[in-house]
């Protein structure tokens, strides 16, 4: 009876190598399959061309390559983009691109739904239905970036795991995904041009100091007590801001890197003087910089955007006492492309759809 075919993508090179030449083949052709996977990204194994008919039914025998297609895309009158993905098992999940003046952004996804249930997020009521593989995370970012050169001729400049799903739920995907990404025999992007954005678990951003991670960090912070934090986002509970704040300590010791605070900005509940008051503390225990995100509605009513003049008194504030603090404004708000709005609307169509790329579609 055959062995199960295994995914090539999840293999290691010393398991490609290994691989290939129990089919009898030369070790320069474990190089070109390698390269094919994470360089060429092909679509297929049969369309490794350079390798012998032989060679590719022997691969075709033992693995399967499974990619992410991009089924729809919806373009935002602000020119971003949200693509729909499909997997090989008929879920999707959507990634974005974003280009503003001087960046062009990847938004990518970690995982099918997610399990944390923050209020105030579209994506934390779908259900978490699978991690995805480093294989389709930078499937995302492939083609995320094709379509960058397509619609703008420019390429990417950032990447950001703030999609759908918890990244650290989904950790060695995540730190497979971004060594590919950041690797010369890969997408040969700088980790600086990477950021990874947690809620908040704790013991994983200790295996971040202690893994040496190289990429950015953004904590989805959201509240500065653990009062209004649980209220808004359940995992508080287990991972509470005492807790954080200390693995983060460690998390920026070892790896000497400055943390990112995302804090979206609700009208009365996290806007008062009091609540920035709170912020600074919190900020004043690691090198920490502040994004003030607008709130995008997810239309159940509990949450209100803060008007923009609280926002620049609370930006202010924040300045004044030496935090690095800027408001990101949301693009792609119309098409619900926007930071919290992912929520596979259109996945029932999409799941008993055809896997082929649907025209740009405009929103209106």
């Amino acid at each position: 009876m055959n062995a199960k075919p295994v995914d090539l993508r999840e293999l290691t090179k010393e398991e490609v190598t290994a691989l290939v030449a129990g089919l009898g083949e030369k070790p320069y052709r474990a190089k070109q399959v390698w390269e094919w996977l994470w360089k060429t990204h092909a679509p297929s194994i049969e369309a490794m061309s350079n390798l012998s008919k032989g060679l590719r039914a022997g691969l075709a025998e033992r693995a399967v390559l499974r990619p992410l297609v991009l089924a729809e895309q919806q373009r935002s009158d602000d020119g971003t983009v949200k693509c729909a993905f499909r997997s090989w098992d008929g879920h999707v999940v959507e990634g974005v691109l974003i280009p503003t003046e001087k960046r062009i952004t990847a938004c990518v996804s970690c995982q099918v739904g997610c399990s944390l249930d923050c209020a105030f997020c579209a994506t934390g009521r779908l259900k978490r239905l699978r991690n995805l593989s480093a294989g389709e995370i930078v499937d995302q970012v492939t083609g995320i970036a094709k379509l960058s050169m397509e619609l703008y001729k420019r390429p990417l400049t950032n990447i950001v795991y703030m999609g759908m799903g918890e990244p650290l739920l989904n950790y060695a995907a995540i730190m497979h995904s971004t060594e590919r990404i950041n690797a010369e025999d890969g997408l040969g992007m700088s980790y600086r041009r990477i950021t990874v954005s947690t809620a908040g678990i704790a013991k994983m951003i200790r295996q971040l100091g202690d893994d040496g991670a190289k990429f950015n960090l953004a904590l989805s912070l959201h509240a500065a007590t653990d009062e209004k934090r649980s209220s808004m986002m359940p995992i508080n509970d287990s991972n509470n801001l005492e807790e954080l704040m200390a693995a983060l300590r460690h998390y920026t010791r070892l790896t000497r890197k400055d943390v990112t605070f995302e804090y979206i900005l609700f009208r009365d509940i996290n806007d008062s003087p009091e609540d920035a008051r709170n912020l600074v503390r919190l900020c004043s225990q690691v090198n920490a910089k502040v994004n003030l995100i607008e709130y995008n509605a997810t239309d159940d009513g509990r949450f209100q955007r803060t008007p923009i003049e609280k926002a620049l008194q609370f930006q202010n504030y924040l300045e004044s006492k030496g935090i690095t603090a800027r408001i990101r404004r949301s693009r792609g708000r119309d098409i619900d492309a926007a930071c919290g709005q992912l929520a596979n609307k259109n996945e029932p169509a999409l799941k008993d759809g055809e896997r082929v790329l649907k025209p740009l579609r405009a929103a209106h």
